[in-house]
């Protein structure tokens, strides 16, 4: 396969692409001010501390915990979009393409459901050495060249163990939506989850930065309350140079839906073990804000220093179809908090799409007439991004979501959206689909030399879900990918009437040589309920080294 280093060339540019870039700068040309967001609120953590060596713990299995079998809801906002009969603006059927052009590294199994919750949230990175996946409510750290277990599966909640308030409460307590990142530039691992004390009616958020590079080492803890029936949801995070960036879908537990949040903590003290804090911004219903994603750094560092994290959310104006990504700044000063202020929406015009299942749930599977969860009304963890110097310099944010298609409950669409911090434009787009194959819980990633990999779970009336990803290389036409590689088949769909599927998966870059990626994903070994299973697989485009 021909490989084009210079990032940045068109190639075969569709008719339609370069119509939507019409579009594009005519919606820039005619958007309206963005709104600069000032006096934010200032969080003061309620607790910190330097825990022991976590393999020094005890560890122990992963608790089954006080409510066995516990399915953890999903929190939507009111008034999702129609379902829409226009079809995909941007389908890319790829049952007849190239095969993808990378090589398979690593293919295992990670951590599993102990008949505790659903979804896992899987989610995983790798740091110098290790891979650390994240699920709820366990975690499991493995030998990145080998796939051996090297600690764990233990609960996420003991490395909270003795910490005051809900971070700490262990079985006693509830947990959910954990994260893992590795933040590459202080070479430290990064894991959160949300606690509460009282069956998600009132949320705290449960930091752990480790001292070091060995994630069973020591870790700097860190609790952050919201107030009393105050639940911070799907809270996704972000690593940046000035800060750990967050965003929260905010609900009360009487008066439901009240709002999005996005929080800035304080990395510098975070990494130090010092006290820290974190500056928070509160948008209304009324903004029509929604599960946000901040920007994640992949690579050796950002456009310029001080520049802001970017957030995006899927465009809030549609009605029975969409066309529009919003993006936003946040310029955080922990000097002077009331400096920093959150700035937009700018609008991005994109080929209009039809959220997945309505947003809600419709992904068939064989042998059963369950349904799974699209998670179709968000966009998809992680939006990351990455700076390229040299010849073509520019930056570059990815992102996915499910999209209904013409033929197929779902597709995986993806952008790239390029000079965020400038004159945004989205660069290219796609919507991945495969005939009447549901296509969804994409998450994307993109190396050193601008591959750009999807990973997803598919699934049809005649097939149990897979795991799968595709990709591309600069060279392809501007908006495909090549075809699909399956990493896993599962033996089993979900039954039982659980729908509940993701809520997310997590492709990540290997930090050594910035071109493999780790895609981490679940499936369900035989028909049943509560018996995920999850799979964690490498692999680089060949052209990469």
């Amino acid at each position: 396969m021909k490989r084009d280093h210079a990032i940045g060339t068109l190639v075969a540019v569709p008719a339609t692409v370069a119509s939507m870039l019409c579009l594009v700068l005519l919606a820039t040309l005619a958007a309206p001010a963005q709104e600069v967001q000032t006096n934010p609120q200032v969080i003061n953590e309620d607790y910190h501390d330097t825990s022991i060596p976590v393999s020094e713990m005890v560890q122990g299995v992963p608790f089954v915990g006080v409510s066995p079998q516990f399915v953890l809801p999903v929190r939507r906002k009111p008034g999702l979009t129609v379902v829409s009969p226009e079809p995909d603006a941007a389908t890319q059927d790829l049952q007849e393409i190239q095969m993808v052009g990378t090589t398979n590294k690593l293919n295992f199994d990670g951590v599993f459901d102990r008949d505790h919750d659903a979804p896992p949230d899987t989610n995983a990175s790798v740091g110098s050495t290790q891979v650390v996946e994240t699920v709820n409510t366990s975690y499991q750290v493995f030998n990145k060249s080998t796939g051996a277990s090297v600690f764990g599966p233990a609960e996420i909640s003991s490395i909270f163990t003795n910490v005051p308030g809900a971070c700490g409460l262990g079985s006693r307590g509830f947990y959910s939506d954990p994260v893992v990142e590795y933040d590459k530039a202080a070479g430290r691992w990064l894991v959160t989850i949300l606690a509460s004390p009282d069956r998600f009616n009132t949320g705290v958020e449960c930091i752990a930065v480790s001292a070091t590079s060995n994630a069973t080492g020591s870790y700097h803890r860190y609790a952050f309350s919201f107030g009393t029936n105050n639940l911070n949801d799907y809270p996704k995070f972000g690593v940046w140079p000035d800060a750990y960036y967050a965003s929260y879908n905010m609900f009360n537990a009487f008066t439901g839906f009240s709002g999005a949040r996005v929080c800035a903590y304080q990395r510098s003290a975070m990494v130090a073990g010092l006290t820290a804090i974190s500056i928070c911004f509160q948008r209304s219903v009324a903004s029509g804000d929604f599960s946000f994603l901040p920007s994640d750094l992949d690579g050796s560092g950002i456009g310029s220093a001080g520049e802001p994290n970017f957030f995006v959310e899927l465009g809030e104006t549609c009605s029975t179809t969409c066309n529009l990504l919003d993006l936003f700044k946040f310029h955080v000063n922990f000097t002077t908090p009331s400096l920093s202020t959150f700035t937009g929406p700018k609008a991005l015009t994109v080929a209009s799409f039809t959220l997945a299942c309505g947003g809600l749930t419709c992904i068939p599977q064989t042998g059963t007439t369950q349904q799974l969860d699209s998670l179709g009304d968000r966009l998809m963890f992680r939006l990351a991004y990455r700076n390229f110097t040299g010849t073509g310099a520019h930056e570059s944010l990815v992102a996915t979501h499910s999209v209904r298609t013409s033929t197929a409950a779902s597709g995986v669409r993806w952008y790239e959206i390029r000079n965020p911090n400038g004159t945004p434009i989205v660069f290219q787009q796609g919507t991945v689909a495969s005939g009447s194959t549901a296509l969804w819980m994409g998450s994307i990633g993109m190396d050193k030399d601008g591959d750009i990999a999807v990973g997803f779970s598919e699934s049809s009336s005649s097939i149990h879900p897979k795991i799968a990803f595709t990709g591309r290389v600069p060279s392809d036409p501007s908006g495909t990918m090549e075809s699909i590689n399956v990493v896993f088949s599962g033996a089993g769909s979900q039954t039982g009437g659980l729908n509940r599927w993701g809520d997310y998966t997590s492709i990540s870059i290997d930090p050594s040589d910035d071109c493999t990626f780790w895609y981490a994903n679940e499936y369900i070994p035989s028909n049943g309920s509560f018996n995920w299973h999850t799979r964690l697989n490498s692999f680089k485009f060949t052209g990469c080294m």
